[in-house]
Order: structure tokens, then sequence, then C-alpha cells
């Protein structure tokens, strides 16, 4: 085939770890080799124009799988061997892999298997494991188990190749390209085959399937797919027979599914009349790096792995740009599905709620005192507290909202905290922290006491600093725990003023939630909980840019977190994929440009406002992440080091020291950003 347009390897998905994989889905034509064959080279020669690796049909795809003791005629199996040569021919001219499914002799016993096929030979040949004998099935007339094989190769038309179950095939130019096969009923066994291949190092595990419709059978298999793909920490393609197949006695409903550790990334239309591939990109860097930081894998693999036959093959040059073919979140902590963003709200706001009403059960506290900014987080934590008490059935009174205005408190937010105070019915004060502040820069000598506008990191910490001590005295006053607030981003940045109230409390349960979501949770619980002047209250926080407003605004502009740390949505995808997966520093830029480069395609988290929906070019976003790294590698660390606590509530997303991320708090970020500057175009 002709080579894919070149391009910067940068925008290629396989210079990031990608594998492109197909579950192809043919057109069956019973007990005929020569036209199943060709359905076969269609769409081998269509998956490889569009840049694909690997490519896997189902059970039994040259033959038809439901024809019966036709299998046992000489004529059929005779021209399924020749037809396997002419598709060896075609995949190496499309530069792909492709695995199908025939039925083979060996000696006088014939296998079930699926059959590799690259570089124009047959790689290996994988028998099945076991036969389903029961039911509407009947195997076992026809076929024998792998484990009835007397020999570990066989003879293909000419050619002796390895014959078992459990092989593993591995690119030797392509990193982590490595995939391992079973045949349908081997995967509803107890202990599947591709359990032991996943062990002795197989990333991507394919499954080449007839599997009959009944009502019911298609979730069973995609439990079955994404159960497998999370428990063996790998990618799961599973592609059933379709349209062609006998119906004398059953029917066929063409599944086909991709999975990746858990989670769905492509899904084929089922009872389709022509034939069709489902594609996706599978990481399987993102898969290594999973299996490298779970000791559990490691220690399964030492225990209960085994010795497998390796067989080598290469994938050649064919590098082109292409986009990414797979589902990308642009908000990792917020999914775009409402079903799922609802289920992921729910749950993440009873993490909190419970793990603050289990903290004022053992202290025996019945008070709380909280900083309310009229900002996001403060608002969240003071949502939860409410909840909290409304569930110990206690008066929400005993919340004490202080709402503290410094040299550059705005109206507006002030007058958002009073009223949400007052429509939560919670206990609201104010203490204005200008005198106190104003004594504290004059005792130390501060240029902004002898009259000039000096506004630097002792003035807004001067502020910072006052308002946390009050708070702690209250809650010495007042017998109670000071509530925190610093979300998981802020913590990620260091925009947090060390030892104050967004870093630290008596208990933080903001700390395990990322800025994006804590945006949908206040939408969430608004929708929910609260209506009218509460409602509404919540929804002008909402509509308010996120400042610290620690310094007064200039020429009408006020202090923007965002302008001086980054949007918080490209920050929350960075953290995502740098603390959750250890991802270089150049493929989360890859990632993020795939996804914020169209804001016109893909979906959006519902109710998302069309201001958030924004595109971010590929230097807009190397500049906001070199800028993350040196926050977050090099100059954050020791404030983390001494974190209150605090419930963990999304995967990969605790910063704790007793939580997902340990890192000593005198680091350097040169690594990450010396591999970025190097991998990443201007």
């Amino acid at each position: 085939m002709p080579p894919l347009p070149q391009a910067n390897p940068f925008h290629s998905p396989r210079t990031h770890g990608f594998v492109r994989v197909v579950a192809a889905t043919p057109v069956v034509h019973t007990a005929d080799p020569v036209a199943n064959a060709g359905e076969h080279a269609a769409l081998i020669r269509q998956a490889g124009e569009q840049g694909v690796d690997l490519i896997v049909f189902p059970e039994l795809s040259l033959s038809g799988y439901a024809i019966d003791d036709l299998l046992m005629q000489d004529a059929l199996l005779a021209e399924v061997e020749r037809q396997i040569a002419v598709l060896a021919e075609a995949a190496d001219a499309a530069g792909l892999v492709a695995v199908i499914g025939a039925p083979v002799r060996s000696g006088d016993a014939l296998f079930n298997c699926a059959v590799v096929l690259g570089s124009g030979s047959v790689l290996g040949v994988v028998p099945k494991t076991y036969l389903p004998n029961y039911r509407e099935y009947y195997e076992k007339r026809w076929f024998a188990p792998a484990a009835s094989r007397s020999e570990d190769a066989i003879l293909l038309n000419g050619e002796t190749v390895d014959f078992a179950p459990g092989l593993i095939f591995e690119a030797v130019d392509r990193p982590g390209f490595v995939f391992a096969v079973e045949i349908c009923e081997d995967f509803w066994a107890p202990q599947p085959p591709s359990t032991r291949a996943a062990l002795a190092g197989a990333r991507i595990l394919l499954n080449l399937s007839a599997s009959n419709i009944v009502i019911g059978k298609a979730d069973e298999r995609a439990v079955l797919c994404a159960s497998q793909s999370m428990r063996a920490q790998c990618a799961y393609v599973f592609t059933a027979s379709g349209w062609g197949e006998s119906t004398t006695d059953l029917a066929w409903d063409g599944q086909a599914t991709i999975h990746e550790l858990g989670a769905k990334l492509a899904e084929g239309e089922r009872f389709a009349l022509e034939s069709h591939l489902t594609i996706a990109d599978i990481d399987v860097e993102r898969i290594s790096l999973d299996r490298l930081r779970n000791g559990t894998f490691a220690d399964c693999a030492r225990l209960e792995g085994e010795p497998a036959t390796v067989v080598p093959f290469e994938t050649g040059e064919r590098e082109g740009a292409a986009d990414l073919m797979r589902p990308l979140d642009r908000f990792p902590f917020v999914p775009d599905d409402p079903a799922r963003l609802d289920q992921d709200c729910f749950e993440a706001f009873n993490i909190q709620v419970q793990g603050l009403m289990r903290r004022l059960k053992a202290t025996g506290s019945k008070t709380l005192v909280i900083g309310v900014s009229g900002g996001l987080d403060s608002t969240q934590a003071l949502l939860v507290a409410c909840r909290a008490f409304d569930r110990m059935d206690l008066p929400r009174t005993g919340i004490l909202g202080f709402t503290m205005p410094g040299f550059a408190t705005s109206e507006g937010t002030k007058s958002n905290a009073w009223a949400l105070m007052k429509a939560l019915g919670i206990t609201g004060a104010e203490i204005d922290i200008r005198p106190a502040a104003e004594r504290m820069l004059k005792d130390i000598g501060h240029p902004y006491a002898e009259g000039q506008p000096v506004h630097d990191i002792t003035f807004e910490n001067v502020q910072a600093g006052l308002r946390t001590d009050y708070l702690f005295r209250l809650a010495n006053q007042h017998g109670g725990l000071v509530l925190g607030t610093g979300d998981l981003s802020e913590l990620a940045l260091g925009w947090a003023t060390y030892g104050v109230g967004d870093h630290m409390s008596h208990y933080n349960v903001n700390g395990g939630v990322a800025k994006t979501l804590i945006r949908h949770l206040i939408r969430w619980v608004a929708a929910r909980e609260h209506e009218g002047a509460a409602g509404e209250v919540l929804q002008a926080i909402l509509d308010t840019e996120i400042s610290p407003e620690l310094v007064p605004a200039r020429d009408g502009q006020i202090q923007s977190t965002e302008a001086t740390v980054g949007p918080y949505a490209l920050n929350d995808f960075f953290l995502f994929y740098i603390t959750r997966f250890g991802l270089k520093p150049s493929k989360v830029a890859y990632l993020a440009h795939q996804a914020w480069k169209d804001a016109a395609t893909g979906h959006w988290p519902v109710n998302t406002p069309d201001d958030e929906k924004v595109e971010y070019d590929l230097a807009t976003i190397k500049g906001w992440l070199r800028k993350f790294l040196i926050r977050f590698f090099k100059t954050s660390q020791f404030k983390r080091s001494a974190l209150p606590n605090g419930p963990k509530v999304v995967t990969g997303g605790s910063l704790s020291p007793r939580g997902d991320w340990r890192a000593p708090s005198d680091a350097t970020a040169r690594v990450w950003l010396d591999e970025l500057d190097a991998n990443v175009p201007d």
C-alpha cells in the first residue's frame, strides 16, 4: 500500500505509545472460504488505509461458525488453508497484523483456531482451549481441545509455525505492542487463558467469538470484556459473528467492543447487514505504567504466571499524521455522560459529607467554623457542612460562617457570602481584617504602612494569615473545628498560602476534589436541594471569576487566579494524567491538544457554560504545562507534605502524603521540563 502522508512525528498516535486496533465484523458466507476471504481482504484494506496496526476477526470467520458437520469436509478445510495464504499477503500489503478464525488440522484432529498473520506469513496459530458442549453448543463433535494437541508446532501451507494456546506476539520495533489471543468460550471460563497471557506480558487481549445472541447476552459479554480488561490491566478486543451466519437454530448480532482498563473505547453496530470496522487507539504505555505502579499485578505474575512462548514480529515504517481515535474527556474529573456525571456527583458529595460526619462524631464537636468568601471552594465546603449537620440532626446554627473582608474584597463576593449564609440558615458574622492587617504591616515595617502601593506577597499573605488566625481562635472560643476549603487543583499548583485556610484546617473536605468537579458539584447540589434565594446565590457564585481578592483591582481588572496559574480546565487535565498514570509531559501535551484543539466537536459535561467551551492551541498548552510542571514538581510539594486530614474522592485524586502521592519537598522539575521541550514543537 502507498505510505501514509508524512508529518511531524509529534502528531502521530504511534509516537505516544498508541496501537490502533480494529474489531472487524465481516458479512459471513456460510461454508464459503473464498467469499469470506474476500470480505476479510476488503476490511483489511480499509483498516490499512486508516493506519490500523492490528485487526481481529470473529471465530471461524473463514469458514463460518454455524456449519455443523460441513466442518469435517476435506474440500472445505483445504480451501480454508489456501485462503489463509491469500489473507497473509493482504495483511502484508496493508502493513498490519491480522488475526482470523479458521478450522485447522493437526495430524488427525481438527482445532478451532485463531491464525495470526503478519509480514506475509503465518506468525502463529492459537487453538481454542475450552470447547462448549452444552445447551445449543456441540463443538466437541468436531473439534479437539488445545490440551489434546501432540505438538507445539504445526505445518500450515508449507510453513512450520508455533501452535499453542497462550502464545505471546510481540512487536520488536514497537515497545508495548504485545498481544495474545483466546477464542469465545475461553473467556467464560473461571480461569481464562487471557489471564495467564496478561501475566506473561500481553497488553492487548483479543477474543475471536461466534457467540449467538439471546436476550441479555450482549450485556453479559460487555461485562466480561470490561471486567477482564480491568482485572488483567490490559485492553480487551472482542468481536462476534454477525449477519450471514446460518440462522437454522440460532441468531447472531455481530457485537464488537474494545475496552481498556475497564473503560469502553469503542462499540460497533449490532445486527448490521454490512461488513464494518470498530476502531480504537489503545494506550499500551498507559497500561504498562498502570501495571508498574500496581504491586498486586506484579505479585500475581510472580506467583501465578507461567512461561510463555513469545513470537516476535515487525510492524515496519508507517508514520503519518492522524487524529487520535478514542474517547478523550476534556475534563477527566468530570465525565461528559450525564448519567455518569450525576452518579459521580452523588458519590463525591456523599464522600465529603460522610468524611466530615465521622470527624465530627469522633471529636464530639457540634460546632464548625468556616471562612465564607463567596467563592467556589468555601461554598462547596459549606454545602457539605450543611448536609452533614442535617444528617446528624444538628442545628445549622452550629455552623459559624465568617466573611472577613480585606483590602481587595469586592462588594459582589461579600454580598454573595452573606446571601449564602442567610439562605442556608447558618450563623453568619463579619470580621473586618483590615485594621489588624494594617497594624501587622506597620509592625514589620512594610512599605504599604507608609502609604506606598506595594502589593507584594507579604501584603497578600498578611491578609490570608490573619483570616486563618481568626478562624482557629474562633474555633477555640466556640469549642469547634475549622473546616478547610482548599481543593485538589490548588494543592497541585501550590496556590495556597502555607499554614492558612486554603492549606491548613482541622479537617478539609475539598482536598480530594478538583476545581472543575467542584463547579459541577455546586450545580448538582443546587439543582437538587436549593431553590429560590439559595439557588440564585449559588448561580451568582458560579458566575464569578475565580480570584483570591488579595490585591486591589487595577484598571478595573480584579486579581485573576487563572491569569496567574493557568486555566483550571488545562491544569486539571495535566494533573490527572501526570499523577494518575505518570505520563511523560510530551504525551500529556499531545492528549491535551487532541482534546482541546476544536471546541466545536466532541461532547461537553452537562451544563457547561459557553464561556468554558474554548479551544487551546499547542503553543498555549505547552506554555501552561511548563508552568504546571514547575509549580507541581519544584515549588509546591512542601505544602502538600503537611496537609490536614480529608477524604480521598476521585481516582488518583489524593495529594496527601498519606494517600496517592509521596515526593520530596526539595526536588527539581528539570527532567519533566527537558522532556517537554525536547519533544513538543513550539
